[in-house]
């Protein structure tokens, strides 16, 4: 892969971080770096690392990982999702609101997100990657890109969704938009490869 493919696979790779990231910002509401820079580093540390995880199993576990790859990202996206917008019906005073900072919450969006990079690691073993300093430049770069697109999106996702974050359910629209990132992996899994 040349240099180019690989900044592109990264920016391709990083837009379910994003997504996922605008929808947390909508929630969190105001901007708090400490939380804003765990939610990146996961997101980032994951999406380098599954590409490694997929690239050192290839040969044994292949034909597993990609039967299977696209509903485990589904049913993690659709439980997050469908959590959000079941507790958007909620009364406000009864409710225990999302919170995509939690530790448990950013782990399990990290995971969903880095689903796919997953099967990119093992796609690296069938291209010829085969040493590690041939995997160390794809996966660091990689785990940048979806560091800085997931900073960028709980930024703008905080801006945009502070001021009609309340009018518009924000935890409605953030769970339908894990969901649709879940139907859109299962969807491109299923009928598009």
């Amino acid at each position: 892969m040349t240099g180019l493919e690989i900044w592109l696979l990264a920016i391709g790779l990083a837009m379910d971080c994003f997504a996922v990231s605008i929808a947390s910002g909508i929630i969190l509401k105001r901007t708090q770096w400490r939380p804003m820079l765990v939610m990146a580093l996961a997101f980032g540390l994951f999406q380098a690392l599954m590409p490694f995880i997929g690239w050192m199993f290839a040969k044994t576990f292949s034909h597993l990982i990609e039967s299977v790859d696209h509903w485990i990202a589904f049913a993690i996206l659709a439980f997050l999702g469908g959590r959000m917008i079941l507790e958007s019906f909620k009364d406000e005073d009864c409710r225990q609101t999302f919170n995509p900072a939690s530790p448990k919450v950013v782990f399990t969006m990290a995971i969903a997100t880095s689903i796919d990079a997953l099967a990119i690691g093992i796609s690296f073993a069938l291209l010829g990657i085969n040493n590690y300093t041939e995997i160390l430049s794809p996966i660091l770069i990689i785990g940048f890109v979806s560091f800085v697109m997931s900073l960028i999106g709980l930024y703008f996702g905080i801006k945009c969704g502070c001021g009609c974050a309340r009018k518009l359910k924000a935890e409605l629209w953030g769970g339908i938009i894990l969901v649709a990132i879940g139907l859109k992996i299962l969807i491109e899994h299923l009928f598009l490869q």
